[in-house]
């Protein structure tokens, strides 16, 4: 099957790319301040208007945008066209407040399922492929984008959602699909379902896994890789910029999702005093879209820690592997903790498997981790060898992220399974 040919684009040179953002971002503002009361209202308050653009840097001048802003807005006050106008609606799943609301006129839909097929062409895709999509359908993003994207790129599209792990397996098998894009937490289950099968899931027809919707490590890149047999690549997004496709890793290099950098501008701010960090430095990453119709998003906080890196395998910009977020960062008896450091030396146990949560609860004054986690298929979490991982990993969190933690060890199933994202944070401490 042939390789699928690159946009021109992805082969620019850095300025022929800065040009074309500066000129996209001059129209976003313009565009916002225009159309949405809320954005006048905004950029009004901080004393700037769209005129002060005159180069990438002076976007640093613009007030930054935030969940709180989606919510007090709710449902569709964000808007820069009529709701009439929009071609469709997606939301969050509001588990933690109002949902946040995003519309998308059809030439938004068409330029998501654009960046998703490019995302899906740098993960390794050829012509004639099958993708799974494993991705909720709904009013989460990640079904419907994967699903137009992979249609835009020509491949053959198997809407298959969450959940029914048997099924899924049986139509991998009957199928045989070459791509499958799933949350990495959820590809684990599916694992597991073939093996429970008594079938070897390196077997399988599929070729490339293409995963997100969570922060995961490259120490569970290397575990799926081995279990399934497939190149495991990252997909980064979410609904308030677009979607999944807003950054892609390209599977020749699989070094950090690259930015497609013609339709989001990325920047790193320090998280407490909001200043814009070099290319390089950690801290949190902001998105501003460049081609978006019904809801421009201007500096979007997205709390994701990251820094940005050059581009290797195309001229846009790559951003590191996110590995947490500000907001699921815990903090133990003074130590921040991410749920990622956890599972990066629970994969370093061979008794102990990915399937694990982070358990937080106070005795008097002092918040106490429990670390729930599964042992290996068969391994009695009461044998010896278990008992000796788990002393070992409390004994690694101690010296490499700083704090004490029980460890829980439960059998094969004891873990609840996701069919999305993973909850791996469980804050059960009185309010």
């Amino acid at each position: 099957m042939s390789q699928l040919p690159l946009e021109p684009i992805e082969k620019a040179s850095v300025d022929e790319l800065r040009a074309l953002q500066l000129k996209r971002l001059r129209a976003t503002l313009q565009h916002a301040y225009a159309n949405s009361p809320v954005y006048r209202a905004k950029f009004d308050a901080a004393g700037v208007h769209p005129d002060d653009c005159r180069s990438l840097d002076d976007l640093a001048k613009f007030p930054f945008t935030t969940k709180a802003d989606l919510r007090d807005n709710y449902p569709f006050g964000m808007f820069a066209v009529p709701r009439a106008q929009c071609a469709r609606i997606h939301a969050s799943s509001g588990t933690t407040g109002k949902p946040t609301v995003v519309g998308y006129t059809q030439r938004d839909i068409d330029t998501w399922a654009t960046v998703v097929a490019r995302s899906i062409r740098a993960s390794g895709a050829r012509a004639g492929d099958l993708v799974h999509v494993s991705y909720g359908y709904g009013l989460f993003t990640g079904g419907l984008g994967a699903h137009y994207g992979a249609e835009k790129l020509g491949l053959t599209v198997v809407p298959f959602g969450g959940g029914q792990t048997e099924r899924q397996v049986q139509l991998i098998q009957d199928f045989r699909p070459d791509i499958i894009m799933v949350t990495p937490s959820y590809m684990l289950a599916i694992a597991d379902e073939f093996q429970r099968l008594g079938l070897d899931p390196r077997e399988s027809s599929l070729r490339i896994g293409i995963f997100g919707a969570e922060p995961w490590t490259n120490d569970m890149r290397q575990a799926i890789e081995q279990r399934m047999g497939i190149d495991a690549v990252d997909i980064y997004g979410l609904s308030e910029v677009m979607g999944p496709g807003v950054a892609n890793e390209c599977v020749e290099t699989k070094d950090g999702p690259t930015i497609w950098e013609d339709h989001f501008y990325p920047e790193i701010i320090d998280p407490e005093t909001g200043a814009v960090l070099p290319d390089g430095e950690l801290g949190e990453l902001v998105f501003t879209s460049l081609t978006k119709e019904a809801l421009p998003i201007i500096r979007y906080r997205t709390r994701d820690l990251t820094r940005l890196l050059p581009g290797t395998a195309r001229t846009m910009r790559r951003m590191e592997k996110i590995t947490g977020r500000s907001d699921d960062m815990m903090i133990v008896r003074g130590v921040n903790v991410f749920p990622t450091q956890i599972e990066e030396l629970i994969l370093k146990q061979p008794a102990l498997t990915a399937h694990y949560q982070c358990v937080l609860t106070r005795e008097g004054p002092m918040d106490c981790l429990t670390v729930r986690v599964e042992t290996r298929p068969g391994l009695d979490p009461k044998a010896a060898e278990a008992v000796a991982a788990a002393r070992a990993l409390q004994h690694d969190v101690k010296t490499f992220v700083g704090t004490s933690i029980d460890v829980q060890l439960q059998a094969e199933g004891g873990v609840e399974r996701s069919q999305g994202k993973a909850k791996r944070v469980l804050d059960q401490r009185p309010r």
